[in-house]
């Protein structure tokens, strides 16, 4: 099993895409990549802690290689945006990567030069060491599935499992 730590804006979009993958075998909301420790929710939501929201995305690279879920990841955010992902604005919601060694580094740069090809513009998508991790608050743990009538959820989050479940066929799980 591998685990890839990484932060496309609000937590509750990644986390509700990487759950539909074969493959996955768990996915954590979470914070890291600041300075506050033990931030909570309504902390890094002010922009002051440095935190990025996060997913801990665990999977097993037999059922569904690394590559896949790093597309995955530039394929359901915009990487071209600094500190932001569309109305969610804020260092909390930058586009991240958080390796934790120099091969995860390696692949995390690789993926992000393959992503470069299909976005017009510069991507500011970070690559940083994985600093201390936080889990987030239980409820922020599978969002999507406990609230899906939840307006976020609806005009944010199921767009984006949408497009994953379209473009990634293959690998979703079965219905």
């Amino acid at each position: 099993m591998h685990t890839f730590v990484l932060a496309g804006g609000c937590f509750w979009c990644l986390d509700a895409v990487y759950r539909t993958l074969r493959g996955v075998s768990d996915v954590v909301s979470g914070y890291t990549g600041g300075s506050t420790k033990n931030p909570d929710y309504d902390a890094v939501c002010t922009g002051m802690t440095g935190h990025a929201e996060a997913v801990a995305v665990t999977f097993d690279p037999e059922i569904i290689p690394a590559d896949v879920i790093l597309d995955v990841f530039f394929s359901l955010h915009d990487p071209r945006q600094l500190n932001r992902q569309g109305n969610d604005v804020g260092t909390q919601y930058r586009s991240a990567m958080f390796y934790a060694d120099d091969a995860q580094k390696l692949q995390f740069e690789t993926a992000r030069d393959r992503a470069s090809e299909y976005w017009d513009g510069g991507l500011v998508t970070e690559i940083s060491p994985l600093g201390t991790w936080y889990e987030a608050e239980k409820y922020h743990q599978d969002f999507f599935a406990k609230n899906p009538g939840q307006g976020y959820c609806m005009a944010v989050a199921l767009p984006k499992v949408n497009k994953i479940r379209k473009s990634f066929a293959e690998y979703v799980l079965a219905s």
